[in-house]
C-alpha cells in the first residue's frame, strides 16, 4: 500500500518526516511511502538506508509549501505545486491509498473537501481523535475540522465515530455521547437540543449528553462536539497532562522522600504517561472524505508519524472510508 506523506507540512519538516517514513516501512514490510516535497531537503535523512525499506521509499518532487500561517483555503488553491496539494491529489488520482501531513490543519481539511471531495450524503467532515480514558480510548469529534454545526453535522457526526470505533476497536455497539453544558435533557442550545432528539430516534447507541467531566472517564466510546468545542477540549487536555507531569516531576526532585517512594512508583508511573503519549496513535482521520487523509500533530517526532502512517495503513485494511460510503448510501437509500 502506497501513502502520500506531506513531508515539508510540520514543525520539524523535512527531518522527522523521512525518519518516520523508514520507520514504518521498517516496521510493514507491505507498507509504501512516497515522500512529497522539496528534493533537495530530504535525500540526506535517507542516506544509509537499508535497501529492503529505501526502495520502498519514493520521492514525489513539489517546489512550494504551505505555512502554518498561511490562509488555508487560499493557499491550497494558489501554491498548486505545494507538497500538501500534490499528496491529496495523488489520494484523488487513486495513485496513493492516503495522504498524511503535519502541516496547517485547516489547509489539510481544505484540501481534504476541495481536492479529495466529501462522501456523498455527508455534509461536512470532522477530525477525529482516539484519547485515553480510564479503562479504554475515548473517540472525540469534531476537533477543529468544521468549527461550528448545524444538528445534522453532530449526528453525521455520531454515525461516523460509531463506524469507526466498530472497525478499528472492535466495539459491536459503540455507545455514543453528545457534549453538552450538563446531563440534564434540558441543557444544550438549540443545535446541541435538535441534535440529541435526532441521536434518540437513530439506530445508535445513543446515551444522551455528556459533561466534561465525563470526557476523561470514558463513559461513552464516542463523544461528538462542534470543532471549536472539540479543540479548546484537546488543549485543555493536553495542558493538564503537561502540568500533572511537571508537578510530579518538581516534587519528586526537591523531596527526599518522594525520590524514594518514586523508585518503588516508576513502573506504575511509565505506564501512567504512556497512556498519554499521543505518538502511539500519531494521528486524526479526517472522516467524512473519500479517500484517507491523517492529521497528525504539528509537533510531531518521527515515531509520531510512523504512528500516523500506522494509522492511516489500518484504516485502509479495514476499508474504513469505504464502511462509511455504504452506510451512508443506505441511510440515503431508505430516505428517498
Amino acid at each position: 500500500m502506497l501513502f502520500a506523506l506531506d513531508a515539508m507540512g510540520g514543525d520539524h519538516a523535512p527531518e522527522e518526516q523521512c525518519k518516520g517514513a523508514i520507520l514504518a516501512c521498517a516496521d510493514n514490510p507491505d507498507l509504501d511511502v512516497a515522500l512529497v516535497g522539496i528534493r533537495s531537503g530530504m535525500e540526506r535523512y535517507l542516506d544509509d538506508v537499508p535497501n529492503s525499506v529505501r526502495s520502498r521509499i519514493n520521492i514525489v518532487d513539489a517546489s512550494e509549501v504551505i505555512g502554518m500561517g498561511d490562509n488555508p483555503v487560499a493557499s491550497i488553491r494558489s501554491k498548486k505545486d505545494s507538497s500538501l496539494r500534490v499528496a491529496l491529489e495523488m489520494v484523488r488520482a487513486h495513485e496513493a491509498v492516503g495522504c498524511i501531513s503535519a502541516g496547517n490543519t485547516g489547509a489539510i481539511v481544505a484540501g481534504g473537501v476541495l481536492l479529495v471531495g466529501r462522501i456523498k450524503g455527508i455534509e461536512r467532515p470532522a477530525l477525529a481523535i482516539p484519547i485515553p480514558a480510564l479503562s479504554k480510548l475515548t473517540l472525540l469529534l469534531d476537533v477543529g475540522a468544521t468549527v461550528r454545526c448545524k444538528p445534522i453535522n453532530l449526528y453525521q457526526f455520531a454515525h461516523m465515530g460509531a463506524i469507526y470505533m466498530r472497525s478499528l476497536a472492535g466495539i459491536d455497539e459503540p455507545s455514543v455521547g453528545l457534549f453538552s453544558n450538563g446531563s440534564e435533557d434540558i441543557k444544550g442550545d438549540d443545535v446541541i437540543g435538535e441534535a440529541r432528539e435526532m441521536l434518540i430516534g437513530s439506530s445508535l447507541n445513543f446515551m444522551g449528553f455528556v459533561e466534561g467531566k465525563e470526557v476523561p472517564i470514558g463513559s461513552t466510546d464516542v463523544v461528538v462536539c462542534d470543532g471549536f468545542t472539540g479543540n479548546a477540549l484537546i488543549k485543555f487536555g493536553e495542558g493538564i497532562g503537561e502540568f500533572v507531569k511537571t508537578l510530579v516531576k518538581d516534587e519528586l526532585e526537591n523531596r527526599f522522600l518522594p525520590k524514594i517512594g518514586a523508585a518503588l512508583m516508576m513502573p506504575a508511573l511509565k505506564k501512567i504517561w504512556a497512556r498519554f503519549e499521543y505518538e502511539k496513535n500519531g494521528g486524526s482521520p479526517l472522516l467524512g472524505v473519500d479517500g484517507i487523509v491523517i492529521k497528525a500533530h504539528g509537533n510531531s517526532s518521527a515515531r509520531a508519524i510512523a504512528g500516523a502512517l500506522g494509522v492511516a495503513r489500518a484504516f485502509a485494511q479495514l476499508r474504513g472510508t469505504e464502511l462509511i460510503k455504504d452506510s451512508f448510501e443506505s441511510q440515503n437509500a431508505r430516505a428517498n
